[in-house]
């Protein structure tokens, strides 16, 4: 036998945190006949754990007819709970649902204080911290992060309050009232520090905003499910390099990229955040400057994954949240992405069910000229084919039509530059002194 070594290699990397999830189907959700049931929701949840860095060890539900107060799910279930976490030595709890602040609380001091207890909301926002890389994105989350907080600070001092009640030395004081009352004025002077510092970036968006409006240029934003593959149907149509990757919330921040149709129309193309079912009502408002992007769009392609079992209801979802931003009166064209995971039976079956949409492989590449051509048919919509003659001192107009229109002939005379093109209703009283009714 060889010498045995004195001293026995350690793992360097990081142990996985080990988390417990927790789902309620009410009586409201059977009722209303939830588009997702609570195995599918939570199998959702998991992957978002999964995404932020730890390992589902064990699961636990409940039917009720609605949440409990006090802890959201039954006393009975709370040390059902407790055994759970000791059996499986977990160090997380991460319900489904959003927890009150004082559902939180409580649950926390049932569980005991080395055991971290989240929601969805609290999981996502995560998430988020670690993915958002622009300026503007980290700022939004750092928004989220505090208006989620702010309100579950007292919970923090509940230790402080134990000690007041028992009177004696110090109780006089009120320590941790004061404590919850300074923590609460530094996160209100935070939250309007960063409202500030987000204020003086939407301004500069607004003028960048203004002036690609102004270019006349036709803005198609990317909308849809996290993970439907917006990223890489981007990349696909711009040739741009933009960070894809197979897990949820990849990419937060938005990203511009322009591309050039088969006529020769110049178009942008915007991927914006992803979509979730349950997405936080403090990630809507604080991403609504990201959102713009959706909303100031000519036309929105809605992106769903074909070969998710739960794709309709990721599209409700979506159309959802579009309703939340007052972007539901933009066209938009319904994209299946990920044709290329589907067997022939299972894309029959949804061109049925869909027969408006359009199916793609945005990896493989395949029905990207179908989605350009229906792109250039929604942006034709509405246009007028008339034919100009431009004095050659109006160079600023003669740029314009260049870079608006879509030209269909040109010719150099000698009183100007004329030209047939197909242009937008809202440039065409700029050229209208300059139309010719007859052109020979």
């Amino acid at each position: 036998m060889g010498k045995q070594g004195r001293y026995k290699p350690q793992p360097t990397a990081p142990e996985k945190e080990r988390v417990i999830l927790v789902g309620v189907s009410t009586e409201k959700d059977r009722l209303m006949g939830s588009a997702w049931t609570l195995e599918e929701s939570l199998a959702e949840l998991a992957r978002l754990v999964e995404t932020d860095g730890a390992q589902v060890v064990g699961r636990l539900t409940q039917n009720v007819p609605t949440p409990f107060a006090k802890t959201f799910i039954g006393s009975g279930k709370v040390d059902e709970l407790l055994g759970l976490v000791e059996r499986l030595e977990a160090q997380v709890v991460v319900f489904d649902d959003e927890l009150t602040p004082s559902q939180q609380a409580n649950l926390s001091k049932c569980l005991g204080k080395s055991v971290k207890v989240i929601d969805r909301t609290a999981l996502i926002l995560d998430i988020f911290a670690v993915h958002a890389t622009a300026q503007a994105g980290r700022l939004q989350v750092q928004l989220a992060q505090l208006q989620y907080m702010y309100p579950r600070l007292r919970g923090m001092w509940s230790h402080f309050a134990k000690e007041q009640t028992r009177g004696g030395i110090g109780s006089r004081f009120g320590q941790g009232e004061s404590q919850l009352e300074v923590d609460r004025r530094l996160v209100r002077k935070r939250i309007a520090k960063v409202k500030q510092d987000l204020e003086t970036l939407n301004r500069r968006r607004a003028v960048q905003a203004k002036a690609r409006l102004a270019s006349g240029v036709w803005r198609v934003a990317l909308a849809g499910y996290t993970n439907a593959g917006k990223s890489t149907l981007l990349n696909a149509l711009t040739g741009a390099e933009v960070y894809a990757k197979d897990e949820l919330f990849a990419t937060l921040d938005p990203t511009t990229r322009s591309c050039e149709l088969s006529e020769g129309r110049k178009i942008t193309l915007t991927d914006t955040v992803g979509f979730i079912q349950k997405l936080p009502t403090t990630l809507i408002e604080a991403f609504k400057s990201t959102l713009l992007e959706v909303q100031n769009a000519d036309l929105i392609l809605l992106v769903a994954d074909a070969h998710d079992k739960q794709v309709a209801a990721q599209i409700e979802a979506v159309s959802k949240v579009l309703q939340q931003i007052n972007a539901d009166q933009i066209p938009y064209i319904v994209v299946f992405n990920k044709i290329d995971l589907l067997i022939d039976d299972e894309l029959a079956d949804l061109q049925a069910r869909y027969p408006d949409a359009v199916y793609i492989s945005a990896q493989e590449r395949r029905g990207l000229d179908t989605l350009s051509y229906r792109i250039s048919q929604a942006a034709t919509q509405g246009e007028a084919l008339i034919t100009v003659l431009i004095p050659y001192d109006k160079t600023a107009l003669v740029h314009m039509v260049r870079q608006q229109a879509q030209i269909i002939r040109e010719d150099y005379q000698q009183q100007g530059f004329m030209a047939t093109i197909r242009i937008s209703q809202k440039l065409l009283e700029l050229l209208e002194p300059f139309m010719l009714e007859n052109p020979s």
